[in-house]
């Protein structure tokens, strides 16, 4: 079985592609707000799902990590916003210290692609 690596530097490669699934290395955004983070780290997740052969509608499995789970409603306001109707994927939201202490949130996406 064929292994793709895309993106791949010493610690990691952005995107792993295996038996049609596409695992993607976690995501973050910039701005002030966990919305703007979210917004721009989801925007980001597109990228790399379209350079793997797969869209939003492929997702099968989303964690997503808070630095403060008092966030959660902003961040699901967003993620509802932008997760096609009917094709939410299982999904595990959970508070951790993330790499830099202006982080807010972060998503790791798992899909299947071609």
């Amino acid at each position: 079985m064929t292994i793709t690596r895309i993106g791949t530097g010493q610690r990691m490669s952005k995107i792993v592609k295996h038996n049609g699934t596409a695992y993607l290395c976690g995501q973050v955004g910039d701005g002030a707000t966990v919305a703007d983070q979210t917004r721009d780290c989801l925007s980001r997740v597109d990228a790399l799902l379209a350079e793997a052969g797969s869209d939003r509608t492929r997702i099968l499995q989303a964690i997503v990590w808070l630095a403060d789970m008092g966030d959660f409603a902003e961040m699901n306001a967003v993620w509802d916003a932008w997760v096609p109707e009917g094709h939410a994927p299982a999904r595990a939201c959970g508070e951790a210290r993330l790499a830099r202490d202006t982080l807010k949130v972060e998503v790791i996406v798992t899909a299947a692609c071609d």
